[in-house]
């Protein structure tokens, strides 16, 4: 839905632009007084200007809002009974103060690294990516994730890391509410 709203605000802006040249190239031809052209441009230049300002700050508001690891929409989802676990990526492994979980567990993942910049990447069952960031040394990054389903999941290195990149790689195990796998 997105990209159609934007697919259609690039053409019609483009097809503004190409009004204005066309208006340029044809008073151009005319010998005479500018300054009622000037006038006129200046006037069309400030509301397309306004027109862009507000179309850009109305897709970043309302694109920049739905980010899913802000803290805020954490809470107002009721994840009040967040799990704190923290991950630490060193070469060529994760750390991690917990990595068994049931089924509705809230998590906040801080992450970081030791050493040098690595992706935390956590996949479901399927090698679908459902929660990323980046772990980097001496910050601590924060994503929230529920899991929802039971099974293994993985945590990889997004982020090329060194040779041995590749055995990056920390299992997760999410248990049904009832019982174990």
């Amino acid at each position: 839905m997105y990209q159609q709203i934007a697919l259609y605000a690039t053409v019609f802006f483009v097809f503004l632009l190409a009004l204005a040249f066309a208006f340029v190239y044809g008073e151009s031809k005319r010998s005479g007084d500018y300054g009622s052209i000037q006038k006129k441009g200046y006037r069309i230049r400030k509301f397309y200007f306004l027109g862009l300002i507000a179309v850009m700050g109305f897709a970043s508001v309302m694109t920049l809002g739905r980010l899913p690891y802000d803290r805020n929409q954490a809470e107002a989802t009721g994840m009040n009974e967040i799990k704190i676990v923290k991950v630490t990526g060193i070469q060529y492994a994760w750390e991690m103060s917990e990595d068994r979980f049931r089924v509705e567990d809230q998590v906040q993942f801080e992450v970081t690294a030791d050493d040098v910049t690595h992706g935390f990447g956590l996949y479901n069952e399927k090698m679908e990516l459902v929660a990323q960031t980046q772990a980097m040394p001496e910050y601590t990054n924060t994503v929230y994730y529920k899991f929802e389903e039971p099974g293994t999941y993985q945590i990889l290195c997004l982020e090329y890391c060194s040779a041995g990149h590749h055995v990056m790689v920390k299992e997760i195990v999410v248990e049904p509410e009832g019982g174990s796998l």
